[in-house]
């Protein structure tokens, strides 16, 4: 595998050099409008840090809530008002969603405070919407993490609005040049319309079935998952466990284990899980880890510590700058993928200005990267909107922007057969992509390109197309 690996690179980068100097006179002459819609068709790897519970548009999340077609039957309601004065276990949260089985176990007090989700008045609906993004100035780390993830409720317990979420990202990723996903699902937490828990196993069946059928083949996407703990809850160690037992019994979809949730307490740091890790490694064959680390405002050890729980990438990585004696280690072995979340870091004021980003210093010291989105459907975002806020920021060069996309792939956790299938028809769509835009109106003619831009891209940058 050595040599053909070798003749791959080599090929590679004669190919990146050649069109270099296109890129470079692209980047110089480009309008706004015409620079995203280059990078909109640009070939891209794969999203490996991403949220799938986060990752649909709001506007995605009703139509299919709102379809009895595609939500397995179920019905809907959102707390419209607060009239009645609520009891133990409800959630105090305007624009918090519940299924039917939820709604029917309310008080009729409580229920009148609930409207279905498809009798809202227009200005509910905008509301609803809007109640799932960060979309207004000062909206941040706190409406993030303690209203957003709430107000959708029982939305994530459908399995079927969860499979049919599943297949509008990856149509949209398929539309931007996207060809690898390893997004954070796990099959657990999933219940029929009557409330009853579905087994794993049986969850774990509808995905690969859903998979399997041809609007989800078509998106030209493949799809792996990560199985994710909340690193802050009591039994988290516990959870860790089961996600272990059940990843090992299902590697042909599940790839991997994260971890996520606000590092920021004594109760999520990553040193709490080290013996726990270390146990289960004793008991089963070696598991890919992919765990958030250093999203954090000041400096501490935890990308450090996170790298000593096993992990192969680091989900964030903000202040492993401020940790000098890892990012060296880190520069030199570039055996770790640090996973970038331009936007998020943005929107999450991590690192309000994209300037003072550290991508740049990693990318240029020689620590793998590549970008991703996080939680694109509450940013309002796209991968394109990363690549180009990627450009627009730190200048990158032609090799350094392919590179990106190859990392998220030579650094995903799919299986090796898969991987090198990915890798081979990456580098031939980028000598593709070369071709198309080498002449020097081919920026003026992309009549097959149709970008498509969200809220973030209208309101950051004015594109709209």
């Amino acid at each position: 595998m050595r040599i053909p690996c070798l003749l791959l690179c080599l090929v590679a980068s004669a190919s990146a050099a050649s069109f270099s100097p296109r890129f470079e006179e692209i980047k110089r002459t480009a309008t706004p409008a015409q620079l995203y819609t280059f990078l909109y068709a640009l070939p891209k790897g794969g999203d490996l840090h991403n949220h799938l519970g986060g990752s649909a548009l709001p506007e995605w999340w009703y139509a299919i809530a709102t379809d009895p077609a595609r939500n397995g039957g179920d019905t809907f309601y959102t707390r419209t008002r607060f009239h009645a004065v609520p009891g133990t276990g409800v959630t105090l949260i305007l624009y918090h969603t519940l299924r039917q089985h939820g709604y029917d176990a309310l008080s009729p007090e409580l229920q009148a405070d609930y409207t279905r989700l498809d009798r809202l008045t227009p200005e509910q609906k905008q509301g609803w919407l809007d109640s799932l993004r960060l979309d207004r100035t000062g909206e941040g780390r706190d409406e993030f993490f303690t209203w957003i993830w709430p107000r959708m409720g029982q939305l994530h317990q459908n399995l079927t609005v969860v499979g049919e979420i599943l297949v509008e990202v990856i149509k949209a990723y398929g539309a931007e040049g996207m060809r690898y996903l390893e997004t954070q699902q796990g099959a657990m937490g999933f219940a029929d319309n009557a409330g009853k828990p579905i087994p794993p196993a049986d969850a774990a069946a509808y995905f690969r079935t859903r998979l399997a059928q041809p609007d989800a083949i078509a998106t030209g996407v493949t799809v792996r998952f990560q199985s994710t703990v909340l690193r802050f809850l009591p039994n988290a160690e516990f959870q860790l466990e089961n996600l272990y037992q059940f990843v090992d019994a299902n590697r042909d979809l599940w790839v991997g284990i994260n971890m996520a949730g606000i590092e920021e307490n004594n109760k999520g740091h990553p040193a709490r899980f080290l013996a726990k890790y270390r146990e289960l490694r004793s008991r089963y064959p070696t598991l890919a880890l992919s765990i958030h680390g250093g999203e954090m405002d000041g400096p501490d050890s935890h990308v450090r510590d996170t790298l000593l729980l096993g992990a192969s990438r680091i989900g964030h990585g903000l202040n492993l700058i401020q940790d000098p004696d890892t990012l060296l280690l880190l520069q030199q072995t570039r055996r770790v993928l640090v996973e970038i979340n331009l936007i998020s870091n943005r929107l999450l004021e991590y690192i309000p200005d994209p300037a003072k980003h550290p991508f740049p210093e990693y990318l240029r010291t020689g620590i793998p990267v590549c970008l991703n989105t996080d939680d694109r459907g509450m940013w309002d975002s796209n991968l394109t909107d990363e690549y180009f806020t990627a450009v627009k920021h730190y200048n990158l060069s032609w090799d350094e922007l392919v590179q990106l996309g190859r990392n998220s792939l030579v650094f995903s956790f799919a299986q090796p057969e898969v991987k090198a299938k990915l890798l081979a028809d990456y580098e031939a769509a980028v000598a593709a992509f070369e071709a198309k835009f080498l002449p020097a109106d081919s920026l003026t003619r992309p009549a097959d390109v149709k970008p498509v831009t969200y809220g973030y891209a209208q309101r950051t940058w004015g594109l709209s197309f």
